[in-house]
């Protein structure tokens, strides 16, 4: 996880949380994470791939989180701040979710399709590398814009390891390596998830300070 965050006001990032540019490259980040979903969700369900079915939920709650910030950007802290624990603690349920969905693969003992797996893998990590590079100058705002980033970032990696996996399938002729690669995504959900509301209740914090200081200078 990256731990370089710069105050947003007087940092590393001069583009304001509701700027112009912020805001377009959301827009188009949640059209091409909609798009995906529904490719890798229909992939998955072809080829029988856990990552695969882990990756396109991803895209899906990336797509609600892209919808939440696009909402939020106009407001105060406060709710940013607020909006980002609300990813960050989406981004913990998508991981337990996999987590558990790789265990019930790994009892039922099935393969998937390596050849679905690594064409859609190769697919999913451009579409993926394209966002990253949009949202790359705003990783280091505040908890909102660097859920925004870590999402991004995470989803590139995502998709490194879907295409490992299925080389892994191919080369075995075995599930484990999908199930493996599942649940690494699965922790890395679970960490970056709970960075994002560590953040969040960071963020949270300095307005509440913020707020009792102003209201103390005030009388």
């Amino acid at each position: 996880m990256a731990g370089n965050c710069c105050n947003v006001e007087t940092g590393c990032n001069k583009e304001s949380p509701g700027g112009p540019r912020f805001r377009r490259a959301l827009w188009v980040a949640l059209v091409i994470n909609a798009i995906m979903f529904v490719v890798e969700f229909a992939a998955s369900l072809q080829s029988g791939s856990v990552s695969l079915l882990a990756d396109a939920i991803d895209f899906l709650g990336d797509a609600a989180n892209y919808i939440i910030s696009l909402t939020v950007l106009s407001m105060g802290m406060l709710w940013r701040a607020r909006a980002a624990w609300l990813k960050g603690f989406t981004m913990v349920v998508f991981g337990v979710a996999v987590l558990a969905r790789a265990g019930w693969v790994m009892v039922s003992d099935t393969t998937p399709e390596p050849l679905t797996m690594g064409a859609i893998g190769a697919l999913a990590l451009i579409a993926n590398v394209t966002v990253a590079v949009m949202l790359y100058a705003f990783r280091s705002g505040d908890a909102d814009m660097r859920s925004v980033w870590l999402c991004s970032r995470n989803d590139a990696l995502s998709n490194i390891a879907v295409m490992v996996a299925a080389a892994g399938v191919f080369g075995t002729g075995q599930a484990w390596p999908d199930l493996v690669v599942a649940g690494i995504m699965g922790m890395l959900a679970l960490t970056s998830g709970v960075s994002v509301m560590r953040h969040a209740k960071r963020d949270l914090s300095s307005v509440t300070l913020a707020s009792v200081s102003g209201q103390g200078a005030s009388r």
